[in-house]
């Protein structure tokens, strides 16, 4: 099965366009005001614009008020919903859109049991944890996942294209989710980064 890839935090057209010419799968915006790669509901939408059919727009957010999800739908056509803060099962289900939900992995988190309590997520974010949300460019310890998880994972935390490949072959994700391996600062995405790690996770499709 192909290994879905998205490409978050964008805030500019050229790098919409760039992830979506290297074969992205889906486009991330944050909505997460003390990101960096912060972007409101309507500049997400006037980037949304340049994304062609198929390719999912992903909206991410962390412990935002439900008025502000609502505002954020209304504003921009986000295809699904990613929640990387506190926000339990009932709160992500509210709003009526496909819902991933993010666990910072670290020791001692359960993630057989954090998958249980949400079960009609979409898909688990495995980030890295850190001070903070997000996993700040960190790569986490890969053996502390489960290999019995119940759900489609997504993995993130640090990837790029150098580790995507031995990543995918130990995790065997769903997909993977990248934002600082492909940037050239917060927020400004390399084009040539975005093509290597797209080509480094088909690469790794083929020997999987």
């Amino acid at each position: 099965m192909k290994t879905r890839i998205k490409i978050c935090g964008l805030t500019r057209e050229a790098d919409v366009d760039a992830a979506v010419a290297a074969g992205a799968d889906a486009i991330g915006f944050v909505f997460y005001p003390p990101s960096p790669r912060y972007v409101t509901p309507q500049r997400a939408a006037e980037l949304a614009r340049r994304v062609p059919p198929f390719v999912a727009t992903v909206g991410l957010f962390v412990n935002a008020a439900a008025a502000e999800v609502l505002a954020a739908c209304a504003a921009a056509p986000l295809d699904l919903l990613q929640f990387h803060g506190d926000e339990p099962a009932a709160y992500c289900r509210q709003f009526a859109r496909p819902w991933l939900r993010a666990a910072r992995v670290r020791p001692g988190l359960d993630l057989v049991e954090f998958a249980r309590s949400f079960s009609d997520a979409q898909g688990l974010v495995l980030d890295a944890f850190v001070e903070g949300y997000g996993g700040g460019g960190h790569v986490f310890d890969w053996t502390l996942i489960p290999p019995e998880l119940p759900a489609f994972l997504v993995l993130s935390g640090g990837l790029t294209a150098a580790n995507v490949g031995d990543a995918m072959r130990r995790v065997r994700p769903a997909a993977v989710d990248v934002s600082s391996g492909v940037e050239a600062s917060k927020g400004i995405k390399d084009h040539d980064k975005i093509a290597a790690f797209v080509a480094a996770v088909r690469k790794a499709d083929e020997s999987l």
